[in-house]
């Protein structure tokens, strides 16, 4: 299989490289040109636009596009004039669901193929096996199922149901983290600030080994530790949020669902701003060791 790639940041190339091992010809585009280089020495077309990308594609075409939600309108309106009946556009980031909706009938009105895909893993999910939750047309789902196989880890895709469903899932997936890691930092700052002179480090490791909070969560904070120093003191304490939180909150409120834990995460986040602190450091961390987030102090 053939397939057009835009976006090389830390999940697209991470996630091209996948391909290129499962034996998939990638073309490959992005504004960054040096990524692009690097790409195209790891074995990829490189293109240097995006129509140069399609005109690379045999048809039925598929493209997969992995760009900050802010840039996808912008990508999507530049890709679908270039395609026609028959070829297939994934979304990959992390895109509000309703904007998944609305994107899927306009393009869809064109006779182009439509998946929304929520991919969760982080980097290293991409490069070497990520989550992935698959919105859109059963038929068109069915047709794809090997590429997403492909990306997964075992057991790691399905199918959420109609358009806009997989970013809806991935949407709620990152609500839940965020009060996942608000408890895990809050827990460990109580334990720094006791007078057992713990080693958090060690307790995070300890966790990991057959506790009811054993996770890949509190397994990157232990990295973090051994990284940083238990101190995290080139850490900033101010924790930044990238929407997906905020969107889950606001979903919540629509369908009448109380989400204090969520909302209480995502206001945490929000008064971290002024206020850093310990806790925030340990959300940094955990943020910095999963997602490469740069969160040092300024």
């Amino acid at each position: 299989m053939k397939i057009g790639y835009i976006g090389l940041g830390k999940m697209g190339s991470g996630m091209v490289l996948r391909l290129l091992e499962k034996g998939y010809e990638v073309v490959a585009f992005d504004p960054n040109a040096e990524a692009v280089k690097k790409i195209s020495a790891g074995g990829a077309k490189g293109a240097d636009s995006i129509a140069e990308l399609v005109s690379l594609l045999p048809a039925p075409r598929t493209v997969w596009v992995m760009v900050p939600h802010q840039a996808v309108d912008g990508v999507l309106v530049e890709v679908a004039s270039l395609l026609a009946s028959g070829d297939t556009i994934i979304e990959g980031g992390n895109s509000p669901y309703k904007e998944s909706i609305r994107r899927a009938k306009e393009i869809e009105a064109k006779d182009i193929g439509f998946l929304d895909a929520g991919v969760s893993g982080g980097p290293g999910g991409a490069r070497n096996g990520a989550c992935v939750m698959v919105g859109g047309r059963k038929e068109l789902f069915d047709k794809y199922e090997k590429l997403f196989r492909d990306i997964s880890v075992e057991n790691g895709y399905g199918y959420m149901g109609k358009s806009g469903a997989g970013h809806f899932v991935k949407m709620t997936h990152n609500g839940i983290e965020y009060g996942m890691m608000q408890a895990i930092a809050e827990g460990f700052e109580v334990m720094k600030k006791s007078d057992f002179a713990l080693d958090l480090r060690r307790v995070a490791d300890l966790y990991n080994h057959g506790s009811v909070v054993e996770s890949h969560l509190v397994e990157w904070l232990k990295e973090g530790f051994e990284k940083y120093g238990e101190n995290l003191d080139e850490i900033s304490g101010k924790v930044s949020h990238s929407g997906e939180g905020l969107w889950t909150v606001e979903a919540a409120k629509e369908l009448g669902v109380p989400t204090p834990i969520i909302e209480g995460a995502l206001q945490f986040r929000v008064d971290s701003q002024k206020n850093p602190s310990y806790t925030g450091q340990l959300l940094s961390a955990m943020r910095n060791m999963f997602g490469g987030h740069e969160v040092r102090k300024e």
